[in-house]
């Protein structure tokens, strides 16, 4: 595998963790044979996750995440340990990094309980071992004998041991993860599928953004038809075709017209919809969709999106979906926006969380943000289906998926 072969937000994220001055850096630069992080003997040298996608032999494709001490101190230092624990909603993989000579303290025993919680699989990495009289030959206290190890980044002890013991659990990750499609089950090889594809003046010429490459990925490797046109060229393109098409999926800003020019016969959903059941809980956004219907006048509705990018003239997150709910609803909203890794932890100021498709997010993350809003019982949509609610469109747009489209009747 190359470094290409995979967006970062599908690639295994694995994270490190662990009191300052444990070793955690000096562990991901012997794992990574870079110098990834900062190494010094001042407690607190990361201040920041350090986040860098690779590739990592044997493993493949990465994404590898060195975190701030658990423990660190002063105002500054909960705003870092904060952080750390933020990293834990989109990791895949723990490494727990202990000093052996102190061994397990309590701050790395809550570490533990939350990976648990998370079930997030994990290692305990005992480093130091070069300044053990007597290296054990498995950790003291440390039930899963298989997820602990003793090793020296200093001298590079166990470290080909530790990256192996990685690889396994990334394999079991990715082989998980792969299961997943975003419209495989949806149709039969030989099937056309047409996508439209509007233009973008926000993507770079000569690109197309994410989630449309993904689908036609998948739609090749199904052994399917893809046939790409824009929104302007529909009509023609569904006349020229020799058969009726498996399906029709449209970027959300087209839905509209798409929806007119479509055959009611013929299936019709999203990009953003697929990517709602593929990377979060397209039934939960759904049912945040109802919340449309019950805005009121000064309520606040929160519009977030997985990446950061230069918001232009009819921007779809700050411009567009502000004026289409608004003209929905009737009322007088306010509107609060967030992009990339930010998203509230408190999220009880808001009545309705609009999210977008989530393909520069990895899975755990999504679904990390959808349980924080279930959890506050604040409504959580996205883009897609917030776009087919207010056109009036939601029903057509998700009767492709039985058990979602029977929470409408």
């Amino acid at each position: 595998m190359g470094l290409n072969d995979k967006v970062s937000a599908e690639r295994v994220h694995i994270g490190f963790f662990g009191l300052r001055n444990a070793g955690k850096s000096s562990v991901v630069n012997a794992v990574t044979g870079q110098s990834l992080s900062l190494v010094s003997e001042t407690k607190g040298t990361t201040t920041d996750p350090v986040q860098k996608a690779m590739e990592l032999l044997p493993i493949g494709p990465v994404v590898i995440i060195d975190t701030p001490g658990i423990d660190d101190v002063g105002t500054l230092g909960e705003m870092r340990v904060k952080r750390a624990l933020q990293v834990l909603d989109k990791t895949d993989i723990a490494i727990l990094v202990v000093d052996a000579e102190k061994g397990l303290l309590q701050a790395d025993q809550e570490l533990l309980t939350l990976f648990a919680e998370k079930k997030i699989p994990h290692i305990t990495v005992y480093n130091k071992s070069d300044l053990l009289a007597t290296v054990p030959s498995r950790p003291e206290k440390q039930q899963e004998k298989n997820h602990a190890i003793y090793v020296s980044a200093k001298n590079g002890d166990q470290i080909c041991e530790l990256k192996e013991r990685i690889g396994a659990l990334a394999t079991a990750v990715s082989a998980k993860a792969d299961e997943k499609r975003i419209l495989a089950d949806l149709i039969q090889p030989e099937d056309v599928v047409v996508l439209v594809v509007p233009i973008d003046s926000a993507a770079p010429k000569g690109r197309l953004i994410l989630p449309q490459q993904q689908t036609i990925r998948d739609v090749l490797e199904s052994g399917a038809i893809s046939v790409v046109t824009r929104e302007t060229e529909l009509p023609q393109t569904l006349r020229a075709l020799g058969k009726k098409p498996a399906l029709v999926i449209t970027d959300s800003q087209a839905f509209q017209k798409v929806n007119a020019d479509t055959p009611a016969d013929v299936p019709l959903t999203s990009f953003s919809i697929l990517f709602a059941r593929y990377k979060g809980d397209l039934k939960e956004a759904v049912h945040g969709a109802a919340q449309l219907d019950k805005l009121q006048n000064g309520d606040t509705v929160l519009i977030s999106e997985g990446c950061t990018h230069h918001r232009q003239c009819g921007d779809i997150g700050t411009v567009k979906l502000p004026n289409w709910i608004r003209n929905y609803t009737g009322k007088e909203l306010s509107f609060e926006f967030t992009s990339g890794g930010e998203f509230p932890e408190d999220l009880s100021p808001y009545a309705l969380v609009v999210h977008c498709g989530g393909c520069m997010l990895n899975d755990r993350e999504m679904k990390a943000r959808i349980a924080r809003a279930v959890a506050q019982n604040v409504p959580i949509t996205n883009y897609g289906i917030c776009i087919a609610q207010v056109h009036g469109i939601l029903k057509r747009s998700v009767e492709l998926f039985s058990d979602v489209a029977a929470e409408l009747q």
